[in-house]
């Protein structure tokens, strides 16, 4: 018999997150040795998780997986969102109207205002959370939402306080978060008329730090009139309720948002799957076995310097000391014997260290620790994104996937949010006419996004080296290499600013001004030798006088 269907919102909220959690529950036993080996300190099990500061690396005994992971963070970080050099660019996709330069200008505008307002948010320091609950977990989320100091406020999530759904496109629309606040915090975000009973009295009661569990909701509205513009009927809805809250139609507050608020980006995906695979999902085998590895060593250092040992019974009872040049005394008589080890302890730890080496370069290899270490390592200032794809052009490939992901789920939408955000605040320039009812696209120049388009750049390399050498034989076959557009998309596949590379207009221009100049050039050459022929056309004999003015005669009866 088919159970009956909740009547209330409150209803309806709490059996679709029951849902969540079920359709989650086959990932939290993995998450959690993740946790447990890689990163302690990261993901919530339980509500009761928050603000713990007891020991949790009992687990681990070699850190390794954890430094692996943080470079791996770190990389990304460096090589994707760094705060230390552009990262993307705006763009409009009729190449065009890029050429015109107010169009150029405005975009460039807004790209700096862009980065100021990521400079002066959390966003560099989500995106760093958010890079290692990917390496970690294959899966992250934040939600991003406005803020009246600086725009945007970013909330990083971490695995197991929350639960997501996607649409029939694979992309993530439902957000489902449990988390707890303190009563103090809870009055001061909605306010002492939104809250329940409970917490009223908790707050009169002065007991501001006792924890309330909220569960906040993200999801499509369904049932929205689309006439009205007001929050309450926008495309997503946002609703935070009391978890224990004994009234059903009680919300803490209800509101919406034009578009998902929420970046949810995935390491990898296998088919339909909801939640993402990792680097750390990968690694947890050998970091596993690290961990055991290093506890047999540490035993068997122990057994070659404090071994069992077996003492004569006529020491029972007596003084024994086993410290470095203690005293113990015995009958020399006694059958016993002295103090001698149960067994003879002579362990080769080499081969042991041998396999923990190689374990630990597989982890590190895991991480593409060896690519991001090379980039760090390399103290050169001039070091170009070329070389870096040379020099591991297979890492590189192997990445890109992966960075192709990130850039889809997690900078794009985030850009997207934040230029909605600007625009809804009224701090963006007045856009140029031509602009108007025109898309604004964002493209990638990371260093990392350099280094993948850069790869391209070798096949365009041998083109021109094939092209020159023939050319040595057959002059006439550099007719067929277009200049103009090797030089446009050797500088886009580098991701140099098109502000150094001349539009097609100022380039028209200056060849107009150097052909002009060159033909003023060959006039001035060939004045000396026009004067020459004029003079000896005038020292010329004729019947009539002489050559000069018979020719002018001639045009002039003309």
């Amino acid at each position: 018999m088919q159970g009956s269907q909740p009547t209330t919102k409150r209803g309806r909220y709490l059996a679709r997150w029951a849902a969540l959690k079920n359709e989650r529950s086959s990932w939290i036993t993995h998450w959690e040795e993740i946790s447990d080996n890689l990163m302690p300190r990261q993901g919530r099990f339980v509500t009761s998780d928050r603000n713990k500061g007891d020991k949790k690396h009992n687990t681990i005994y070699d850190s390794t997986g954890s430094k692996a992971l943080n470079t791996l963070a770190s990389g990304l970080m460096a090589g994707m969102t760094s705060p230390a050099r552009p990262w993307f660019r705006l763009a409009v996709t009729d190449s065009k109207l890029m050429q015109s330069s107010a169009v150029r200008l405005w975009l460039d505008d807004v790209g700096v205002l862009m980065r100021e307002v990521f400079a002066r948010s959390n966003f560099y320091r989500s995106m760093h959370s958010m890079y290692k609950e990917l390496g970690g977990f294959g899966t992250a989320a934040c939600i991003i939402l406005p803020d009246f100091d600086n725009i945007i406020h970013c909330h990083p999530l971490t695995v197991g306080e929350y639960a997501i759904a996607t649409n029939s496109k694979g992309q993530g629309d439902t957000l489902y978060r449990e988390f707890d606040m303190t009563v103090a915090q809870v009055v001061d975000e909605f306010g002492i008329e939104n809250v329940s009973e409970a917490v009223k009295n908790a707050f009169e009661n002065v007991r501001l730090d006792h924890w309330i569990t909220v569960l906040h909701i993200i999801e499509p509205r369904k049932d929205r009139d689309l006439k009205k513009r007001d929050a309450k009927n926008m495309a997503f809805k946002s609703c935070y309720m009391e978890l224990s809250s004994p009234d059903d139609d009680k919300m803490l507050r209800e509101s919406g948002y034009k578009r998902f608020p929420a970046i949810c980006p995935r390491w990898d995906v296998t088919g339909g799957d909801i939640y993402g695979d990792s680097p750390g999902m990968e690694a947890l085998g050998d970091v596993m076995a690290l961990q055991h590895e290093q506890l047999r060593k540490a035993e068997c250092i122990d057994y070659q310097t404090k071994p069992p040992l077996q003492i004569p019974t006529a020491l029972r009872g007596g003084e024994a000391d086993l410290l470095p040049g203690g005293q113990s005394y015995y009958d020399s008589n006694a059958p016993s014997g002295g103090i001698r080890s149960a067994f003879e302890v002579n362990l080769n730890l080499q081969h042991l260290l041998m396999d923990i080496q190689d374990v630990r370069d597989r982890i590190r290899q895991a991480f593409y620790v060896d690519l991001f270490m090379m980039i760090a390592n390399d103290q050169r200032s001039n070091i170009t994104a070329r070389e870096i794809a040379e020099r591991h052009e297979e890492k590189l490939l192997m990445l890109g996937p992966v960075l192709e992901r990130l850039h889809n789920e997690m900078l794009a939408p985030a850009v997207d949010l934040t230029f909605e955000r600007l625009a809804e605040s009224g701090v963006l320039p007045p856009p140029p006419p031509e602009l108007q009812g025109m898309e604004v696209n964002v493209e990638f120049v990371s260093m990392l996004a350099q280094a993948q388009r850069a790869v391209a750049t070798g096949s365009i390399d041998r083109l021109l080296g094939t092209v020159g050498g023939l050319a040595q034989l057959k002059p006439d076959v550099l007719d067929k290499i277009n200049g103009d557009e090797i030089v446009d998309a050797y500088a886009d596949m580098l991701g140099i600013d098109p502000d150094l590379i001349a539009s097609d207009e100022q380039v028209m221009q200056t060849r107009a001004e150097k052909a002009k100049a060159m033909q003023a050039q060959q006039m001035a050459a060939m004045a000396p030798q026009m004067t020459d022929m004029a003079k000896t056309a005038s020292e010329t004999q004729t019947e009539g006088g002489n050559l000069l003015s018979d020719l002018t005669r001639q045009f002039t009866q003309l």
